[in-house]
């Protein structure tokens, strides 16, 4: 039969995205992230591959507004969802899908795709470039301490019912998003996946907990964590499973690991995404003791190379012209002069000499200024084409915080 892409139509999600579980598996997700996972799906905005009856490739996106460096939310096409069947690989379906949604995210007015990636290796070829990393840590709480700031002791902490308190903790992690290149504005239906706590994905661990921190009744901070307590011979070995942290200054985030660090009967703090620059790491007593881990995280593409780069601001003054190389989406090919500071930029088409050279994917991967036009450049996938142009484009495409995706989608 002739395989036909087409728009989701709301009574089909089911059979949808029981074939996403498929593709991922086979495992079906509990109720409470089944229900969550509908209720976000923007039905508009996925695709579905069929096969006569049968659902063989899926795709969707979400309407996100991302943090860019100065501190714009610009909208950003959270591309989630793929899969394509084991009976119908190598058939073009995955380029085709791609195609399609690129060619509707440009349309919608878009500049950038964002997405994670279950295997890193597929998107480069559609032009997404890695661009934020995720910091994991399981800290030896019995051997490493923290050196606090001043005026952590004034902050206060207490255990409190997490939706009760999640209107204020949402109010406190909106006044964060701008400030951190990667984050993302949470939209109105991702606030209770914030709470989803399926029984059966604890693995022996408690149900979610969570902590606040208050200044004079203020909230200055919040953690929602889990933890799992276990026994040796010897005494307690438990771990405190760390989700979600956020703070507005060094006090509170101190404070918050402090605790973390010090539970009774737990002798390990599994962080699983934290940003690379987490501040912790300048706290703690022995590093070693804290088995640190890189991995991807958000790959970022551009849709519309001078909106994009229009979007964003620039660290120093920068008066550069790429070569854009872009088969993939070939609007956004030739030569791009970038002019730009830390108040605003300007980003044309233009006849001039190139003074870099550098595919889409490339521009993606430095885009949020976690990965230096300098070192893509050391692995070949930058070209200096004008003497100077490579180090004031490096200098001026970076951030003073490591960018960021604090949840994934």
């Amino acid at each position: 039969m002739t395989l036909e892409i087409r728009t989701l139509d709301a009574n089909d999600w089911d059979r949808w995205f029981t074939h996403l579980e498929t593709a991922f598996g086979g495992v079906r997700s509990p109720a409470q992230e089944r229900e969550f996972d509908q209720a976000v799906t923007e039905t508009e905005r996925s695709l579905g591959v069929w096969d006569g009856d049968q659902v063989v490739g899926t795709a969707g996106a979400f309407s996100f507004r991302m943090a860019v460096p100065g501190g714009a939310l610009v909208p950003a096409a959270g591309v989630t969802m793929v899969s394509v069947a084991a009976t119908h690989r190598r058939r073009g379906l995955l380029t085709s899908m791609m195609r399609r949604q690129l060619d509707d995210v440009r349309a919608l007015g878009e500049p950038l795709a964002v997405l994670t990636a279950s295997e890193p290796e597929i998107y480069g070829r559609f032009g997404y470039g890695i661009a934020t990393q995720q910091l994991s840590a399981e800290i030896d709480s019995t051997r490493a301490r923290l050196a606090v700031p001043a005026g952590t002791d004034a902050v206060r902490l207490r255990l409190v019912d997490a939706e009760e308190v999640l209107d204020r903790c949402e109010e406190l992690y909106a006044r964060l998003v701008p400030l951190r290149p990667g984050m993302l504005a949470r939209l109105d239906t991702w606030r209770a996946g914030m709470l989803i706590d399926p029984a059966e994905q604890r693995e022996g661990a408690s149900p979610l907990q969570c902590l606040v921190a208050e200044r004079e009744g203020e909230l200055v901070g919040y953690a929602r964590f889990r933890t799992k307590p276990e026994w040796e011979p010897a005494g307690p070995r438990g771990t405190v499973k760390v989700h979600d942290l956020e703070a507005v200054d060094a006090a509170a985030h101190a404070a918050l690991m402090r605790h973390f660090l010090s539970m009774d009967l737990m002798t390990k703090v599994e962080l699983r995404n934290r940003p690379v620059d987490d501040p912790w790491q300048h706290l703690v007593s022995d590093i070693r003791r804290c088995n640190l881990r890189l991995r991807d995280s958000l790959h970022v593409r551009p849709v519309e190379v001078g909106a994009a780069l229009e979007a964003r601001t620039y660290r120093t003054p920068v008066d550069v012209v790429f070569e854009v190389s872009d088969p993939f989406c070939p609007w956004n090919e030739g030569r791009w002069r970038l002019t730009g500071d830390s108040v605003g930029a300007s980003c044309k088409r233009t006849e001039d000499a190139a003074d870099l050279a550098l595919s889409v994917r490339e521009l993606g991967a430095a885009y949020l200024g976690g990965f230096s036009l300098v070192s893509l450049a050391a692995a070949g996938r930058v070209a200096e084409l004008r003497p100077g142009a490579l180090a004031q484009a490096s200098l001026a495409f970076g951030s003073d915080v490591a960018p960021w995706l604090p949840y994934g989608f």
